[in-house]
């Protein structure tokens, strides 16, 4: 029954129910806020190409920008996430660890970079173009690599996002990528050129590449989202809008500053106008404003000075609110950004920086080690294998057991060496971690670290040399050093 009619019978009902969030209300305030329904899919196609394009300007011209993405690449990426194998034999580690090692120096197709290069290179285009692609490029054993394998990384605009259709054995395709009767991955839809560059190519000439042999490499916001977004897309407009505000400020300070000052002469006697000279032939005279310069003036003339408009002193605040927002929105803390210290003392910018980095190691291990590191490493294993580059027994029916690894990213420097370091001193005789806990906290190999201890200790008796940085020595109650004899 109605409300209405149920109100009219005697019931005593409740209020109307209303809008559960201010945020679902229809009122004069959010009358002009009707966002779309668009899907992940829908979401991600609308504009993108502009927005690549905007993203890659700004990086170009607006230093924020640059310096947002630099900052981004280095603390994801820094010198390379590094792997460590962990299967229990202690031989086979070592053999992959060189293997991988010299096949680094040759990881990549177009032999500009090593595999670790190639990582900060695709962690940049993530950022700048939302992603990129990684394509694995097998090689005749005849080039003499250390294993017959190369990476080639690839951007965004080699799969286009706006091809969508049915390909001929019934699969359909979305965005580039063709998915299988189940949803799965099992192509992509590549050009052979970038389709940027012009008279490199033919453009309209797609070629079908298995799923097998390329790696996308996006972060993905939400559920069934098929293609990245550029990581500044959230404040390029701002960003935008505040260089051109800058530059404006920065020009009236240059116009204001033409002149330095005005003469006034009186006006001669008989001029029909005031300020009109009596000779037409009397030009207007410019003088020239130079350091420790004495000026000397006709009787009746003054002088008045220019007072030019200054930025404003709100300006330095308003830049502040500013950037803190565009920094908010990257994901970049304002003082990383802006280089800005001022009143952060040690402690604040610990907070600042601990918060940050756990965002950043989230996306190392959930999306560059998952995306890039791990498969690419299976596949360059596969073909180590293959072509006998190393021997691993009873890889072809337990390949996992060879496969687990591992993935190290490049330490965080200290922020207080002398605290951090005691500190992890202080878990380790606790128990609350391990030695090889706290050097793969640094980035660092736990059996290379301990194979250089056990070569420095037996140099160092060999030579009869005695360093108080022994591990073996422990001081004494006065302070010198004495034998570790406790055993």
């Amino acid at each position: 029954m109605a409300y209405s009619a149920l109100a009219s019978k005697g019931f005593i009902l409740p209020a109307r129910l209303k809008n559960s969030y201010d945020g679902a209300g229809q009122g004069r305030r959010a009358a002009n806020w009707q966002p779309g329904g668009n899907g992940p899919v829908s979401t991600g196609s609308a504009g993108l190409q502009t927005l690549r394009n905007r993203s890659r300007a700004a990086v170009r011209n607006d230093p924020y920008a640059a310096t947002a993405l630099d900052k981004l690449g280095s603390n994801h990426i820094g010198t390379g996430i590094v792997p460590m194998p962990k299967h229990s034999d202690a031989t086979i580690r070592r053999e992959l660890q060189d293997l991988w090692g010299d096949w680094c120096e040759e990881s990549d197709a177009d032999g500009q970079l090593d595999f670790y290069g190639q990582q900060l290179l695709a962690a940049r285009s993530m950022f700048e173009s939302g992603e990129c692609f990684v394509r694995l490029r097998p090689r005749s054993l005849k080039e003499g690599l250390a294993v017959p394998l190369q990476i080639q990384i690839l951007e965004p605009e080699f799969i286009p996002h706006d091809k969508n259709g049915k390909a001929l054995n019934g699969n359909d395709i979305r965005q580039g990528i063709e998915f299988n009767q189940t949803g799965q991955r099992v192509a992509y839809w590549m050009y052979r050129s970038h389709p940027g560059e012009r008279g490199l190519g033919i453009y309209n000439d797609l070629i079908r590449i298995e799923a097998s042999q390329i790696l996308h490499i996006f972060e993905p916001t939400r559920p069934g989202q098929l293609r990245g977004v550029p990581h500044l897309a959230p404040v390029l407009l701002r960003m935008k809008t505040l260089d051109e505000f800058d530059d404006a400020v920065l020009f009236r300070q240059e116009v204001a500053n033409l002149f330095a000052g005005f003469i006034s002469k009186p006006s001669p006697e008989g001029a029909m106008f005031p300020g009109m000279q009596a000779s037409e032939s009397q030009g207007f005279s410019m003088v020239g404003l130079e350091p420790g310069t004495m000026q000397e003036l006709e009787p009746g003339e003054e002088v008045a000075f220019s007072k030019p408009p200054d930025a404003g002193n709100n300006y330095d605040e308003f830049m502040r609110q500013q950037l803190a927002a565009v920094a908010a929105g990257i994901g970049l803390p304002y003082e990383l950004l802006s280089g800005d210290l001022r009143n952060i003392s040690d402690r604040v910018m610990r907070v600042i920086l601990n918060e940050f980095r756990r965002r950043v190691e989230q996306r190392q291990h959930g999306v560059f080690v998952h995306q890039l590191c791990r498969p690419t490493r299976n596949a360059w294993m596969d073909m180590a294998v293959l072509s006998g580059a190393i021997v691993l027994p009873g890889y072809a029916n337990h390949p996992r057991v060879y496969r687990r690894t591992n993935w190290v990213p490049q330490g965080w420097p200290y922020l207080h060496p002398v605290q951090d370091v005691q500190a992890d001193q202080k878990l380790v005789r606790a128990g609350f971690t391990s030695r090889s806990a706290v050097i793969l906290k640094r980035g660092e190999d736990p059996e290379t670290i301990d194979r250089e201890i056990e070569e420095d200790n037996a140099r160092a008796d060999r030579m009869k040399l005695h360093f108080d940085s022994d591990a073996r020595l422990v001081e004494a109650a006065d302070g010198s050093p004495k034998e570790n004899d406790e055993d």
